[in-house]
């Protein structure tokens, strides 16, 4: 099929709004809306959002700005896996990561029900007549765990045939995963009929495990990638000397000592790491689009000029020479 993201340039960079779900601070609404006020400004026009963000908050922010937007200029996405219940009286709203989400409890749910309400929720949230792409959201151990093998065994027997008739009825243009392991991204590309994945920190400039097995099939069976987490949390964009994160979580040493030889490539040839951690996924023929997320005003400029940003074409000769590329990576 000719996925979403073919039919505009603009498609190909992306706006995440897992921030103004109150990822890292608790953004305010006249914050959150300046800021997807200057995004589109710079010419964002794909919004991928999240149940999971805020628990409801970052659907409610993005649908309440695009509403005031012409429908055909805009690709629009979200994801299933969580549907959201009031606490019981006496219960204690667990915040789940997030500053300060809606006071809701979500639930893990990968069935054909647990899908169709999930959606069902996230229109009313966003107040959309037509959402572009639905992802099947976190389907992997990182986030599942020990009940990952239960989920995966839904989706394959009933969850995904609820996105399928969706797809089928033309009520969605593609379906989706998003995903954190590339083994398991691989493996559900070979069971499932997918349009598109997206796959978070697994091919960045950093590191590049979607590149042995899942990138190849993705390509093979005409699956679309959308490139997360570029930046691995941050550590490709805060300089390595301060202690960037990586993977939600504090780099390791040997995480970090690459980072820092990365970027002092960058430096010599004259550009900066985050341009280049947002131009090398797009080079290969698989990934559709890049995502990055931002909270703060500012960050969809700064983003925006590092895609716009040409990278001298001599880096990634370097960065391959110092053993920080595999010769086998595509490169712009």
């Amino acid at each position: 099929m000719t996925l979403p993201f073919d039919d505009k340039p603009a498609y190909r960079f992306g706006f995440g709004a897992s921030g103004l779900g109150t990822l890292t601070w608790d953004v305010p609404d006249d914050v959150s809306d300046a800021l997807l006020a200057e995004a589109w400004t710079e010419g964002f026009r794909y919004y991928d959002t999240s149940p999971l963000y805020g628990f409801g908050l970052s659907e409610l922010r993005v649908g309440r700005f695009l509403r005031n937007r012409p429908r055909g200029e805009y690709l629009l996405s979200t994801k299933v896996g969580r549907y959201f219940v009031p606490y019981k009286s006496g219960e204690t709203p667990d915040r789940g990561g997030w500053v300060r989400p809606q006071p809701l409890k979500p639930v893990l749910d990968f069935t054909y029900d647990g899908f169709m309400r999930s959606l069902e929720q996230s229109y009313n949230r966003l107040g959309a007549q037509t959402i572009d792409i639905v992802y099947i959201h976190d389907l992997d151990r990182r986030n599942l765990k020990d009940d990952f093998d239960r989920h995966y065994r839904d989706t394959l027997d009933s969850g995904f045939r609820a996105l399928d008739e969706l797809r089928r009825s033309g009520d969605l243009r593609a379906i989706g995963a998003g995903i954190n392991e590339a083994d398991v991204a691989t493996d559900l590309i070979s069971k499932l009929d997918l349009d598109v994945v997206m796959l978070a920190g697994r091919y960045t400039l950093l590191e590049q495990p979607g590149l042995a097995d899942f990138l190849p099939l993705a390509e093979q069976r005409g699956v679309g990638v959308v490139a997360v987490a570029i930046f691995n949390s941050g550590i490709l964009v805060k300089p390595p000397e301060a202690g960037g994160n990586y993977d939600y979580g504090a780099a390791p040493v040997e995480i970090i000592e690459k980072a820092r030889r990365i970027a002092a490539v960058c430096a010599e040839v004259g550009t900066e790491m985050p341009a280049a951690a947002v131009h090398f996924p797009l080079a290969h023929p698989a990934v559709k689009a890049v995502v990055v997320g931002m909270s703060r005003l500012g960050a969809a400029k700064q983003n925006f000029g590092w895609y716009r940003t040409a990278v001298p074409a001599g880096l990634w000769d370097r960065l391959r020479a110092e053993g920080l590329l595999p010769a086998e990576a595509p490169t712009p």
